[in-house]
Parts: C-alpha cells; structure tokens; sequence
C-alpha cells in the first residue's frame, strides 16, 4: 500500500499559527509521527503539502496512475470553497479520507460545511493533530477490507 497525506493552504505554519485552536504541533512532528506509524502498518508513506489548489487538484488527479492506494487529506481552508478538489477526489478512483484539526463545526459558520467529504470515504475532525494517525489507520483497515 502506498498513500499519500496532502495537506493544504497554511498548514506549513502548524506550531505557530493559532495554537490554541491547532496546537503547538508542526507539520514535520506530524510527519515525523505518522512516518513510524506507517511502518507500524507496513505502508510506504509520502507527504505533500501546497497553498496551491491547482497543484493540489493535480496531485490528486494523478494518484493511481503514480500508484497511490490512498490519500489522506487536509484541505484546510479549501475545504469550504474548492469544488475542484472535491472533483478531482471524486474521479481519482483512489480513496481518501479528509482530516481537520479542529473540529470544523465548532467553528465559524463558513467552516462548518465540507465540499470535499463527501468526495472521502470519511472524515475525522477535532481530534487535534491526533486525527491524521486515526485517519492513516482507518484508511489502511479500509483498503485492507477492499481486497
């Protein structure tokens, strides 16, 4: 199994941008972290992270030919405004499930809606930087469960 964990528009500020809604938790620890745990399951991992939609669009879009099994992903603010996202997910063919540090229906209006989850075959939100190991979890169980 190979999955991909893409993660979007200011996510690289992870540790210093509103700790107390994200933590004080980079995107590297993050990395760092879920590298072991992949090799707990025995999954090559890779990371992506992009303030770029399109680059984000066309990394999706490419994911089964390049061979990725799986994506785990953090639109973050294109969650609530990128139907080309949600596009891309929906025609990839490769399954995903979207992550979100905070609990996006705790927050502001504009964010309690995701135009990509139902794209996913899941969604985990406000488990704080937790929720990427849970959704690389439940994403291997599912591939797992699809063979």
């Amino acid at each position: 199994m190979k999955i991909i964990v893409i993660n979007g528009p200011n996510l690289q500020l992870l540790g210093s941008r509103k700790p107390e809604i994200y933590g004080s938790e980079t995107l590297e620890s993050i990395q760092k972290h879920l590298e072991a745990v992949a090799k707990e399951l025995k999954v090559d991992i890779g990371f992506f992270q992009s303030n770029s939609e399109g680059e984000i669009v066309d990394l999706v879009g490419s994911s089964q030919k390049d061979g990725v099994t799986g994506i785990v992903i953090n639109p973050a603010a294109y969650t609530h405004t990128s139907v080309a996202i949600h596009d891309a997910l929906e025609s990839a063919g490769t399954p995903a499930i979207e992550v979100h540090i905070s609990n996006i229906y705790k927050r502001e209006e504009f964010r309690r809606k995701s135009l990509t989850a139902s794209a996913c075959v899941g969604q985990i939100a406000g488990l704080g930087t937790d929720g990427y190991e849970w959704a690389l979890r439940a994403l291997v169980n599912h591939l797992k469960k699809q063979k």
